[in-house]
């Protein structure tokens, strides 16, 4: 079975805590960007299990399989993911527990 490819029109990654892992988990929180007829969307991936450099795009794959093609210059919060991140943040215990990972992060390098 081959992978599902996600192109998202913007990006994010979330670093979730949990109290039972020391370190947590990274999520990749995309969005997609709608128009009159269909409305903005979003996904968040299963949890990045590895990045691959791609020239002008990252390829995030997640533990279910799935691939994300994120273009490198189109990270950060957008109204199409916004709500979800702040949601997210607002739900009672998770305020410290979600960060969102700086741009200049560098991916390749992080400990999936």
């Amino acid at each position: 079975m081959s992978a599902m490819n996600y192109f998202p029109d913007n990006w994010v990654v979330l670093h979730i805590k949990d109290g039972k892992l020391d370190r947590g988990w990274y999520k990749l929180l995309a969005g997609w960007s709608g128009g009159y007829l269909h409305g903005d969307s979003w996904r968040m991936n299963s949890g990045i299990a590895r990045v691959t450099d791609e020239g002008n795009y990252l390829k995030f794959w997640g533990y279910s399989g799935s691939c994300y093609v994120c273009n490198k210059n189109l990270y950060g919060l957008r109204m199409n993911i916004a709500g979800v991140y702040n949601t997210l943040k607002k739900n009672e215990g998770f305020e410290e527990q979600i960060t969102l990972m700086p741009k200049n992060t560098n991916w390749l390098e992080m400990d999936w």
